[in-house]
Order: C-alpha cells, then structure tokens, then sequence
C-alpha cells in the first residue's frame, strides 16, 4: 500500500529539532572524509549467482536535504554511515568503510597483512580486500583478528582467506577467549527469533528513501551473502597479553560481556593507535538489542573504557573501531572515552538510583534525562540503543520482567487482553474511532496502544489495519533512533502487504559446521516439544567415532539431557564421524537415509525422538495475533 506523508506534528517536531542540534559542528564530516584514498565505484557487490548481496548506492538520495519525513539528527547520521572508500587511519592502517554494516580494517605488516573484523558476508569482505588492494598493492593475508563475536566482525572471514591456508598454519585466526562459543550460541539457539526480529530491525525489506530505511544508526544495513566462519587459532585470555604477528606488536585488553559476551580491544605500539572494538562508537549502543540478546553490563562496560583511557591515552594518537571513522589527537581521544564512559555509567548508576527509590522501568525511562555535557555531544545520541530502552534493560538486568505490582503479575497475553479492552471500551468500531481522534491530535503512542488491542481483536478490521499503519509510519518519521524507525515501518509494512518472514540467516552451513557435539544435543533439546514428550522414555547412544567420544541422551520427561555415555544397555545406538557431524541435524530433520550415520537398535527409537521435535517458524507473527 502507498506510503503516506508526516503529519503537521511530525514536520513541526522534526523542524523544531533542526532548529536545536549543533549543525554547525561539522568535525564528524571531516574526520569521516579524512584518509580518503578512493571509493568502489559502482558500490554494488554481487553473490556468483548475480544476487545483489550490497547496493551502497541506493542511499544516494542522503545527499539530500533533510526531509520532513526523517528525524534531522537520524538523516546527519546516515550521511556520515553512508560515506565509503578505503582511507587511511595512518600510514600502515587502513580501513574499507560503507560496504556492510561493520568496518573492515588492514594492518600493514612486515610481509602482508593483518585483517580486523571481515564483515558480514565472504562477498563484501573480498569487496573490500581488493579496494584495499587496488590503492595498497597485492599484500597477502597473514591474520584475521575477531574483535568479538556478533556476526558482522567474522561472517566474511572466507573472503580474506581460506581454511586451508589457516590449517597449513599461512594464515592466524586471533579471538577473544568464548569466541566461538559464543558466535555459535548467539546465531543458532535463538537464532530463527532473533533472525526474525531482525528483520525489523534493520528493515531488511524496506525501501530505501526519505520514507524508508535510511540506515540503522551503526551503519547502513548487514549485507545478505553468504556467512562463515574460521574457529580461531590463538584465544587472547587475559589483559596484557602480547602477540607480534609479522612484525606487528599488539597489546590486547580483554573486554568480556560490554556489547559482546567475548570481546577484546587492542593497542599497536608502532602506529599509536588504539582499536576499541565496538565499545566506543559515535552513537549510543545497546545494553539490550531489539532483536533480542543477553542483557549487557553497562557498570562493566564503562569500567573497561576506563581501564582503556588509563592504560593506552598517553600513546595513543588515534582511535578507531569496527563501525564509524576514527578519531585523532590525545586530547580528543580521552574526551571521546571520558564521554563514551560516562554514557554508559550514568545510565547504569541513575536507573538503579531511581529503582532503589520505587520507580520501575517504564516509569524511569519515561523521565530519563542526560546530563546537557552528554547531550551536547553527537555521538552520544540514541541512534542505535536508545536512553529509553536502555533503561529498560538495566532495570531487567538487576528486577526481572516484574515491576512488583501484584495486579501486574498474572496479566493477560494480548490475545486475550485485546478484546477485552475493546469490549469495555464499546466495540472495535469505537476503538477505532478513538485512536483516529487520537491521530488527529498527533497522539501517535495512544494511538498505537488503542490500535494494538483492536488488532488482537480482529487482526483483519480493515479500519484498525489501515490507521494501525498510518500511525506507525508517523512514529518512525519522528524516531531519532534508526532501529525504532525500522520497527515502526517493517510494522507497517507487515500490517498493509503481509508477513514478510525472514529475508536472512546467519545459522549457516559454515556457522552450524562449528556446532560442538554438546551444542548439537543443545539443539535438539531446545526444540524437543515438551508436552507431546511427557510419557516417552528413550535413551541414545551416539558414538563419534573419529574423537573416541560417546554420549548418551536420554528423553524423560518432556526432558532431552545428554551425558558421558554410561555401562547400562541403550534402546539404540547411532555411529557418525566428527567430520560428518551435522548428519545427525539431517536425520533430525527426517532424512533417515543420510549418508555417514550408522544406527542400529530399536528401529523407532530414532523416529520417535523426531517425533518429539518441533520445528523454528521463521516467518512468527509480531505485529499481529
């Protein structure tokens, strides 16, 4: 259905926000131009099967006026995420920008090259290797250094190198100790969720323009080819530790449980430069994704920028991380970490000053105020995270989902306290009404609270649909916060067009081939549909023939539970080879005729445990029942 243009309350709200940013300060363009040595021109990048997998060129309209319809301090953000090329950060540090969500950087070393973080995908990862090397010649791969492990820092690690050259011992693979652990975790146990919710989040599926997607606030959008990943050969495990690759020295700090459950920063003595990872960025981050994530620690998180100013300020001539540009000067430096510190310190320490006094969440996110220093400053700004469901997580963190009101404990699920919100209210026809004078008066926020009961009354009104939608779209139009803005359209857009499912999955083969032998069992476990499950009792023995390893897995109780396979006889058996592992996810999935699995035993045995499983939907509604 056609978009429709801001109200006279979204222009008015936005032109009022020009009117009361500093856009006079400009050293953010600067600093992001600054180093430019040349752009991919065209900068649309192709799978070998013609897919588009990136279009940077499809945000030519940011150069632009500010529209109405974009929050002026969202569109300034764009611009700035939207600038791409390779540029150096100093001579022997180089960084390819704008072709994915995450930068990709390049340390010269004595005889190659060391890769940080190579994007999301294998195909903007050679993209951008070989605009590296168009302006820096043919230097080979000697390392690739995850900082952490979100997808978008290791999922193009195939497009700097190969897993022959890291086993012949050509190539290090450098992590945080928990890597791989946790980049598995994170892509594959709740891994259809929050694909889905991402979707939203990023706007996989929404156009770009002035009334569309115009970023996401850390960068532009995630690329959709293809996603690897390489287990790293060298954990860094500890604060101080020290490693020259190819003549390189590098000086690691470890950062665990900040913006990734493992992650790491890293100093380089010969450059005087200093890589934060994704813990000092010019936005404000998440504590709590809107995808769905663990909880973050912003106490820890501001105690490791301190750690970091400490230890690396005084030698430090430029700071640069895995998303946005760089910064230069001591004296910049420490102000940008001071600040970036205090973002997420004050955050922490005011929400639970407030909650020790009896505020809850919602009510302390809704009077949150940043002290003027911090706001004053660009890169503090809510771009990514936001203060108000920031806050929300620091609460969650330390109370739970509970506010402690009693008549809040066992409240309905919106299927079924939608209609009787609308029945009280006089029918869905008066709701609607309602929210319509509630839109009319620029009251979007009631609008969509009346609007979301009559849709879990009658998801197919056509009244509740169609105004349901029109208030959406005016929320994201005033949304500073890309991600919010992104949610508020892909809502919409579900809302008038239908469900659009999950455009990616980062569960791919490469990442699911890392799955260890427990996690495989993990997964089986979490899909096991308890209820159907109660009164079946079932016991497994797999052999994995290649590492002498045997598990036992039993099923009672609605309960899947692997261990150290016991003396005591099992119902059957089931034989395959570490190499051949993910067989065993074929067979979950019905091919019992998969190659490379031997089983013998009670013939239903296996059959009956499939049974048992349920599948991820990947397409779940969120925006309706």
């Amino acid at each position: 259905m056609e978009q429709k243009p801001p109200t006279a309350t979204i222009t008015a709200a936005n032109l009022a926000q020009r009117d009361g940013l500093p856009f006079e300060d400009t050293r953010d363009f600067e600093d992001a131009d600054r180093g430019f040595l040349g752009a991919l021109e065209p900068c649309v990048v192709t799978a070998a099967d013609g897919r588009v997998v990136w279009d940077n060129d499809s945000y030519g309209f940011l150069a632009g006026d500010t529209p109405d319809s974009v929050h002026p301090s969202l569109w300034r953000q764009s611009q700035l995420c939207a600038k791409q090329g390779v540029y150096e950060v100093v001579p022997g540090i180089y960084q390819v920008r704008g072709l994915d969500l995450s930068n990709i950087s390049f340390i010269e070393g004595d005889t190659g090259v060391i890769v940080i973080d190579p994007l999301v995908s294998t195909e903007t990862a050679a993209a951008a290797l070989t605009l590296y090397r168009t302006h820096r010649g043919d230097r080979p791969v000697v390392a690739v250094i995850y900082t952490h492990s979100h997808v978008d820092h290791f999922g193009g690690v195939l497009g700097v190198t190969s897993q022959a050259d890291v086993d012949a011992g050509k190539v290090a693979v450098i992590a945080p100790e928990g890597f791989t652990e946790h980049a598995v975790q994170e892509n594959v146990y709740a891994g259809t969720a929050m694909a889905r919710r991402a979707s939203y989040m990023y706007g996989a599926v929404l156009a770009r323009g002035p009334q569309g997607q115009v970023g996401c606030g850390l960068g532009q959008t995630p690329s959709l080819g293809e996603v690897a990943l390489i287990v790293p050969t060298l954990d860094i495990t500890q604060t101080g530790q020290t490693h020259t690759v190819d003549g390189v020295e590098i000086e690691f700090q470890m950062a665990p449980g900040t913006e990734a459950p493992a992650e790491m920063h890293f100093y380089f003595p010969k450059f005087r430069a200093l890589c934060m990872a994704e813990n000092a960025t010019h936005n404000l981050h998440n504590l709590l994704t809107l995808r769905g994530a663990l909880v973050r620690d912003p106490h820890g998180w501001a105690g490791y920028l301190t750690e970091a100013i400490d230890a690396f300020s005084d030698r430090t001539d430029v700071v640069f991380a895995s998303h946005h540009w760089p910064t230069w000067g001591r004296d910049n430096i420490v102000e940008y970490l001071s600040v970036q510190r205090d973002l997420y310190a004050y955050l922490h320490d005011q929400t639970l000053r407030q909650l020790n006094q009896g505020f809850t969440g919602i009510e302390i996110a809704e009077a949150f105020q940043m002290p003027p220093a911090l706001e004053r400053a660009w890169h503090t700004h809510g771009y990514y995270g936001s203060v108000s469901h920031n806050v929300k997580a620091v609460y969650q963190r330390y109370m739970g989902w509970f506010d402690g009101n009693p008549g809040r404990l066992w409240q309905h699920p919106p299927q079924a306290l939608g209609p009787r919100y609308v029945a009280a209210i006089g029918g869905i026809d008066r709701v609607v009404e309602l929210a319509k004078s509630a839109f009319d008066d620029g009251d979007y926020r009631w609008a969509a609270t009346l609007l979301d009961h009559a849709i879990f009354t009658d998801e197919n009104h056509p009244g509740a649909r169609e105004l349901y939608g029109d208030t959406l779209e005016q929320l994201a139009y005033g949304a500073e916060n890309a991600v919010w803005r992104n949610f508020f359209l892909s809502g919409a857009t579900e809302l008038r067009d239908g469900n659009f499912g999950t455009p990616t999955q980062t569960a791919s083969p490469s990442l699911m081939s890392q799955l260890t032998p427990e996690q495989i069992f993990d997964m089986l476990a979490i899909n096991i549909n308890g209820p159907r499950s109660w009164d079946l009792d079932l016991t497994i023995d797999v052999t994995f023939v290649d590492l002498g390893a045997d598990y036992r897995l039993t099923l009672r109780n609605g309960v899947l539970v692997h261990r150290q396979v016991s003396a005591d006889p099992a119902t059957a058996t089931a034989t395959v080879t570490f190499a051949t592992k993910l067989r065993l996810l074929a067979f979950a999935a019905g091919d019992r005729e998969s190659p490379g699995v031997e089983f013998t035993g009670d013939a239903e045995a296996l059959p009956t445990l499939l049974g048992a499983l349920d599948r991820p939907d990947p397409g779940f509604a969120i925006i309706t029942p």
